[in-house]
């Protein structure tokens, strides 16, 4: 029986496009499985928790992969594997887990941040979106919480996608402001394709004044994507943290 294996990395997704591997495109999933190819000098396959899009960032992101041989101290695996990795990806640790732990289908929840900056910062242009824009966080605030009263969140999902529900249960949704300008935060147990996107572009249309709390609430119920606003750039976002059942993280 072969023994799996998580990987918790971080990952600047400027250069990718995405997690997932696709057909003529650099991924984070692809590079990530030749490296440890590389090291391990044989052909190793990860499982994500998740699919960020692309230019989509993780401070926390969490992958599985199995090994029939053991591969000796797990610390120097990780060791090596970061020298063969670029400098956008660092794999922070791996460890070892029961076979029934999974990356993806383990995990309880998962939390985003969207960051913007108020003005032009040479810092940060891949890394929030400038938006100038005066806005509402207080009415952007009284609609977000509307996210905790639904489950179906199809009207933010992107179209034509192989996903068997668009149900998912938002436990966390705030907007803050920050020293340069303001940060959403989103926790859920599932995400659907571009939805952190789209629910952070109508919020914004909320504190811009072109929506009120009625017609934000009228746009979850129409399950609907045009009636929603338009998403925002990838480079603002972030997955920051994936949590899992007690024990799987050997914490």
């Amino acid at each position: 029986m072969a023994n799996r294996y998580f990987i918790e990395l971080a990952y600047d997704g400027t250069e990718y496009h995405g997690w997932q591997i696709q057909p003529n495109a650099k991924s984070i999933q692809e590079t990530l499985n030749k490296a440890l190819s590389t090291v391990l000098r044989s052909d190793v396959y990860t499982v994500g928790c998740g699919r960020t899009d692309t230019g989509v960032h993780a401070t926390q992101f969490f992958a599985h992969f199995e090994l029939e041989e053991q591969p000796g101290k797990l610390e120097d695996l990780c060791y090596r594997s970061n020298q063969v990795l670029p400098k956008d990806i660092a794999l922070k640790r791996i460890f070892s887990v029961e076979g029934e732990a999974h990356a993806r289908f383990s995990a309880s929840s998962r939390t985003y941040h969207y960051l913007i900056d108020s003005s032009k910062n040479a810092f940060q242009w891949n890394r929030a979106w400038e938006m100038r824009d005066s806005i509402s966080l207080e009415a952007m605030n009284q609609a977000a919480k509307k996210l905790l009263e639904f489950q179906d969140f199809t009207s933010f999902s992107k179209s034509n996608t192989q996903t068997e529900t668009n149900l998912c249960d938002v436990s966390h949704a705030e907007w803050t402001p920050t020293g340069t300008g303001y940060k959403f935060e989103i926790k859920a147990n599932r995400f659907l394709r571009n939805m952190v996107r789209a629910i952070v572009g109508t919020l914004i249309d909320v504190g811009r004044g072109k929506l009120d709390q009625g017609q934000f609430e009228d746009i979850i119920k129409s399950k609907n994507r045009s009636e929603a606003g338009l998403s925002v750039p990838a480079h603002g976002l972030y997955l920051m943290d994936v949590e899992y059942p007690k024990g799987i993280l050997n914490e």
